[in-house]
């Protein structure tokens, strides 16, 4: 192991190492104290997207190519960590509210924070694999933190067996690249797939749809989209809010990474499979949408249709021409989506109130009037999730839109657009119940909370008027990748 080696991951060791530290600190801090807990944990994410941002220039790689640090890996490292610390805040007085409070809550985020950023970084399919592990098994505990609730026990178990049979198909996609290529190297698979005879090219088809079904489960995308609605509603809401952005960041990446670096010779193949599954995770989670009486279950349908519009811009991934504007799209949406959830979440969990109560959309009856400043967050975050402007979520919807049609995928992006005004009645009966329906809700007077979902909406809404900086960021981000 070389100096090299480990600046090219120094952000993720910095957050695991955090992590490990913070596990034994906790023993050392009393059980009334735990506040302690998530302030330092958010110094440890704190400190690791600074040297993030530091190294965001910098192209190299690391672990015999196992490993690349490049400007791809740093924006979305970079959304990562930010989405950590919201999460924390998110979490930070909603626990102890709930009765919840745990000292391994942090670290568990930690080392999951940490998969997620190895994941964006793997330059090799097994690390690919050890990262959604790292990645996963924490969140399998987080969802079931709010034991002895049965919804949060049955969330926890429901996500473990989709999880890890999910796994099983990644890690067969995996075997079955490597017998008809030898590498799993992502350049070593690149060189070696150009002059593959037809059985090993069949062989390395089938991989490569295991590989997409085994992440496509990750993303939640349809049909792979089951476990989503009732791991969001009975996980405690800082967990559902905090994965809803940080799961798809990382999983989008590393599906963009792989496709675009190892599988460029199968899109003709790959193509319509991805085109079909963004037509389905569209449409079916904006249809299922509309008929949810609670909110955690509407923002989980709402997270697997936006998981469409992501696929529909990544569809002509092979495409030299498209593929630059498509990919910094999709950066861009996240970004969006991270700020207009959060904002969203933060809502959530501050009219939420114990044993599950104040998850139903008519619990918001009010709080437009009652409690102006929450009221126009989540006003906010429903107008740019439907893609009103001016808000980030229109301009992220229009960048992708536009990839699509670039790319020829008119029809795409016709049937994106359809299901968006569709997606307006649902979220803006939200806005409608808040505003115009009288009611007692109850929010907590939580600053945090409070600033957390302020702050987010604020920034869907400033950063609308700046979208060509941030679009610029994005396509400065992807020169290396391609």
């Amino acid at each position: 192991m070389t100096s090299n080696d480990l600046i090219t991951i120094l952000p993720v060791i910095i957050v695991t190492a955090w992590g490990v530290l913070l596990l034994v600190a906790d023993l050392f801090i009393p059980k009334d104290g735990k506040s302690l807990t998530a302030m330092l944990a958010a110094v440890g994410l704190a400190a690791a997207l600074g040297f993030d941002l530091a190294l965001s220039g910098h192209y190299q790689t690391g672990f015999n190519g196992m490993a690349v640090l490049d400007g791809f890996a740093a924006f979305a490292n970079a959304i990562i960590l930010c989405a950590g610390i919201a999460g924390i805040a998110l979490a930070f007085e909603f626990l102890k509210r709930q009765g919840i409070e745990r000292g391994e809550y942090y670290p568990l985020m930690l080392f999951s924070t940490a998969g997620m950023m190895l994941l964006v970084q793997s330059y090799d399919l097994i690390v690919s694999f050890l990262a959604i592990e790292l990645l996963s098994i924490p969140l399998y505990i987080m969802a079931g933190l709010a034991r002895p609730r049965v919804d949060s026990e049955e969330s926890a178990l429901k996500y473990f067996l989709l999880g890890t049979f999910s796994s099983g198909f990644l890690l067969y996609g995996i075997a079955l690249i490597y017998g008809a290529t030898s590498h799993t190297g992502l350049l070593g698979i690149v060189a070696a797939s150009a002059a593959l005879d037809p059985t090993h090219r069949l062989l390395f088809l089938i991989g490569a749809a295991l590989i997409l079904v085994g992440l496509g489960v990750k993303l939640s995308a349809v049909p792979f989209h089951m476990w989503a609605p009732d791991v969001y509603q009975g996980a405690p809401t800082p967990v559902s809010g905090w994965m809803a952005v940080t799961v798809k960041v990382a999983g989008l990446a590393a599906l963009l990474r792989i496709f675009v670096m190892a599988f460029p010779g199968m899109a003709d193949k790959l193509g319509p499979i991805l085109a079909a599954l963004a037509v389905l995770t569209m449409i079916v989670g904006n249809l299922l949408a509309l008929v949810q009486t609670n909110i955690k279950r509407l923002l989980a349908y709402s997270s697997i249709a936006n998981v469409g519009y992501l696929l529909m811009a990544f569809v002509s991934y092979a495409d030299s021409q498209v593929a630059p504007d498509a990919i910094a799209a999709t950066l861009f949406y996240m970004v969006g989506y991270a700020f207009t959830s959060f904002a969203a979440w933060a809502v959530v969990a501050a009219v939420e109130r114990g044993e599950g109560k104040g998850q139903q959309i008519e619990d918001f009856a009010g709080v437009g009037r009652k409690y102006p400043l929450l009221g126009l967050a989540m006003a906010i975050a429903m107008l740019s999730l439907t893609g009103v402007p001016p808000t980030l979520g229109f301009w992220g919807k229009f960048y992708i839109f536009r990839a699509a049609v670039e790319g020829g995928q008119i029809g795409l992006a016709v049937i994106g657009l359809l299901t968006s005004l569709l997606s307006a009645y649902y979220y803006l009966r939200v806005v409608v119940v808040m505003y115009m329906k009288t009611g007692d809700a109850e929010v907590s007077r939580e600053p945090w909370i409070n600033l957390l979902a302020v702050t987010a909406a604020l920034g869907t809404l400033v950063l609308a008027f700046v979208p060509g900086s941030l679009l610029e960021l994005a396509e400065r981000a992807i020169l290396k990748l391609l």
